[in-house]
């Protein structure tokens, strides 16, 4: 059973409803009346559920009027990953967020990646290794094996998530795989990341995905190349 508090089962149902019928920023949606009566709860409820996506800068309540849809529940991911892209700062924030995600696309992948998938991944690593081999970062296979994970996970919030990151995990990457060493130690921790997922370990691909960026991090922090993020910013 669902034990999340009513108003949060009633947003969902909310959004739901905003697909369904294909709404735009800019639309109006039923009173709050029409809305109960639809969506087959009460009006205590719909205003509950309201407040809440207003306060995530989904809807607009304008008094005397309606209410409108300011923009869609997935453009909050735009909006978001832009504003930290913007912030032009390698923090903490953007490595927490590629060890929750690339952790999570690891899994899914070794439980669905195609032998399409792990031909790309296969490919991404040779490119690793022939730009690691001429002496250079490894930037671009590493890129393509990172992408090419999460499109293995087949997970397309995932997939749009990272996308829409790809400035700031690109700026990532370049930190860390200009180090000296860095990019024979990250080569060696991607084809442990490929072997779990290619035998469909999904708790061995998820750690040493974990791993790879977790020591990454820890390794950036020490020598004071990851910023921290300023109080009250």
């Amino acid at each position: 059973m669902d034990r999340r508090p009513l108003y949060e089962q009633v947003s969902d149902r909310l959004r739901e409803f905003i697909d369904i019928n294909q709404l735009q920023p800019g639309d109006r949606l039923m009173t709050e009346r029409d809305l109960a009566r639809q969506l087959s709860v009460g009006r205590s409820s719909i205003r509950e559920a309201i407040t809440a996506l207003r306060a995530r800068g989904e809807v607009e309540v304008r008094h005397g009027d309606g209410i409108y849809l300011v923009r869609k529940p997935e453009d909050l991911i735009s909006s978001l990953a832009a504003e930290l892209v913007e912030t032009h700062l390698d923090h903490p924030a953007i490595w927490e967020t590629r060890q929750a995600l690339e952790t999570q696309c690891a899994r899914l992948a070794a439980h669905r990646a195609t032998a399409e998938d792990l031909a790309e991944l296969g490919t991404a690593l040779d490119d690793m290794a022939r730009e690691v081999d001429a002496g250079e970062p490894g930037l671009v296979g590493d890129r393509r094996f990172h992408l090419g994970i999460a499109t293995a996970s087949h997970n397309p919030i995932l997939i749009r998530l990272l996308e829409s990151m790809r400035q700031a995990l690109d700026r990532t990457s370049a930190t860390s795989l200009t180090r000296s060493g860095q990019p024979a130690t990250s080569l060696a921790d991607h084809r442990r990341i490929y072997d779990a997922i290619r035998a469909g370990d999904a708790p061995g691909a998820a750690d040493a995905m974990l791993d790879h960026l977790v020591s990454t991090t820890d390794s950036l922090v020490m020598e004071g190349q990851v910023k921290e993020i300023s109080p009250g910013r």
